[in-house]
C-alpha cells in the first residue's frame, strides 16, 4: 500500500466504515463521497480485510475499461471479494474476462439488438400502461411493489420466454433472492430462494435441448456445443445472472423516479408539460438513482493510479454512485435535471461489461415516465419510503404514493 494513500478510520473518514450497510443510509454520505473526490481520490480502508476506494468519475472509467491490470473473475460486488470471491467466477459472464467473456458475450447480445427487443418493447409498453393506469385508479399504492416490482420482471421472463404461468413464483423466489437487502432479512432466505430459481431454469434449460435457439435460454443451451462448450452449470448460473441483472437496474430506477418525482414538484410538471425529451429523462433517472453503487474488481498486475500504487492480489472498490455526482463531469450535480445533456453517466458500467441489458432497462424506464404522463395528474407521498439495506444496492423496497388521476380531456 501506498503511503501516501489516506486511510479510513483517521481524521474525516474516522467513523466512515463501507463494510456496514448503516453508512449508505447516513444523511451525509454524499459529503462522504464529495470529500474522497477532492481530498483522496484513491483512499485505503483496513475494514474487511483491506481494499481500495476509488471514487472520482475519471478514474473509476479509467479502471472499468482496463481488464488487463484489473480483473472480474474473483468477483465484482465488494461482499463477495471480502470473502473469499465469488464462487461463479469465470463461469459466470459478470465475473468472467477475456476472450472468452467477449466470445459469450458477442453470442449474447443477439437477443438485445433493437429488432430482437421490438416484440418485448411492445409488451413491457402494454404492461407498464396496464400497471400504472389501475394504480392510479386505485389512488394510494405501494408503487415499488404493485407496480415497479413487476414490469422488469417480465421483461426479462419474456427475453428467457418463461411461462406466464411461472411467473408469479419466479417473482417471488426473486423477492426472497434480494430478502437479505432488508434489515429483517436473511442470508438463509436468500440462499433458498437462489436454489429454488436455479433448480427452475435447470428444467427450463433440458425442455430447449434440441429444440429452437431464439431467447435467452436457447442461446445458452446453444452454447454447450463446441467451440464454447458451456458447462450445464455455466447455462444456468448465467440464467441467474441475467435475470437478478434485469430486475435490480430498472426497477431500483423507476423507484427512485417516483420518489424524486413527489419530491420534485417542478421536474413533475416540466416532464408533464412535454418540456424534456425523454431519452435524455430516462439517462437523467438512471443518472440520480444509481441503483448499483460500486463494483469490485482485482489488481492483476502491479499498476498505478491516482498516483498510488497497487499490487496483485488487492481488491478495487470503484464507487459509481460518487462517480455519477462528480462536480468535475457534471453541472450542478445534485440538481435533478431531465433535459441534461451531455450525460457520461456510469449506472450501466463501461467498458468490457457495459451492461448487456442497458437498452432494456431504458425501454422499461422511458415506457414508465410516459405511462405516469398519459395517466398521472399528480403525485405525492402517502408514507414512508423503506430503504434498501445493502453495500451494493441504492433504493427503495417501499414506496407508499397517493395518485390523482388526469382529468378527461386533459392535455400535456
Amino acid at each position: 500500500m501506498s503511503t501516501t494513500a489516506p486511510v479510513f478510520g483517521t481524521g474525516f473518514l474516522a467513523d466512515v466504515d463501507l463494510v456496514d450497510p448503516a453508512t449508505y443510509l447516513r444523511p451525509d454520505v454524499d459529503d462522504v463521497w464529495r470529500f474522497l473526490r477532492r481530498e483522496s481520490p484513491v483512499a485505503w480502508h483496513p475494514g474487511g480485510g483491506g481494499f481500495w476506494v476509488v471514487t472520482p468519475h475519471q478514474l473509476v472509467t479509467r479502471i472499468y475499461r482496463d481488464s488487463g491490470a484489473f480483473t472480474s473473475t474473483g468477483g465484482n460486488v465488494m461482499a463477495t471479494l471480502l470473502n473469499g470471491g465469488d464462487s461463479a467466477g469465470g463461469r459466470m459472464l459478470a465475473v468472467s474476462d477475456g476472450k472468452r467473456h467477449q466470445r459469450i458475450r458477442r453470442e449474447l447480445m443477439t437477443a438485445f439488438t433493437p429488432a430482437a427487443l421490438a416484440s418485448v418493447r411492445r409488451g413491457v409498453v402494454a404492461g407498464t400502461r396496464r400497471l400504472v393506469q389501475a394504480a392510479v385508479e386505485r389512488g394510494t399504492v405501494d408503487f415499488a411493489t404493485e407496480v415497479a416490482e413487476h414490469i422488469p420482471l417480465a421483461a426479462i421472463c419474456d427475453l428467457l420466454d418463461v411461462p406466464a404461468a411461472d411467473r408469479d413464483d419466479l417473482l417471488a423466489h426473486t423477492s426472497s433472492a434480494l430478502s437479505s437487502d432488508a434489515p429483517d432479512g436473511t442470508d438463509l432466505q436468500a440462499r433458498l430462494a437462489r436454489n429454488e430459481i436455479l433448480m427452475y431454469f435447470a428444467k427450463l434449460a433440458r425442455k430447449r435441448r434440441g429444440g429452437r435457439a431464439d431467447d435467452v435460454i436457447g442461446l445458452l443451451v446453444g452454447m454447450t456445443e463446441p467451440p464454447l462448450s458451456l458447462s450445464d452449470d455455466e447455462v444456468l448460473l448465467n440464467c441467474y445472472s441475467l435475470l437478478l441483472g434485469g430486475d435490480e437496474t430498472a426497477r431500483l430506477s423507476m423507484i427512485g423516479a417516483v420518489k424524486a418525482l413527489t419530491e420534485h414538484p417542478e421536474v413533475w410538471d416540466a416532464l408533464r408539460s412535454g418540456r424534456v425529451d425523454q431519452d435524455r429523462a430516462v439517462e437523467e433517472v438512471l443518472r440520480w438513482t444509481t441503483p448499483a453503487m460500486h463494483s469490485g474488481r482485482t489488481v492483476v498486475s502491479p499498476t498505478e493510479v491516482g498516483g498510488v500504487e497497487m499490487s496483485p492480489g488487492q481488491v478495487v472498490t470503484i464507487w459509481t454512485r460518487s462517480a455519477n455526482f462528480d462536480e468535475t463531469e457534471f453541472a450542478d450535480p445534485h440538481r435533478l435535471d431531465l433535459n441534461r445533456s451531455p450525460n457520461r453517466h456510469l449506472s450501466f458500467a463501461y467498458g468490457p461489461h457495459f451492461c448487456l441489458g442497458a437498452q432494456l432497462a431504458r425501454i422499461e424506464i422511458g415506457a414508465l415516465l410516459s405511462a405516469l404522463v398519459e395517466f398521472a395528474d399528480g403525485v405525492e407521498r402517502a408514507g414512508e419510503p423503506q430503504p434498501i439495506f445493502s453495500t451494493f444496492l441504492s433504493g427503495y423496497r417501499s414506496l407508499p404514493v397517493r395518485f390523482t388521476p388526469r382529468s378527461q380531456g386533459s392535455t400535456t
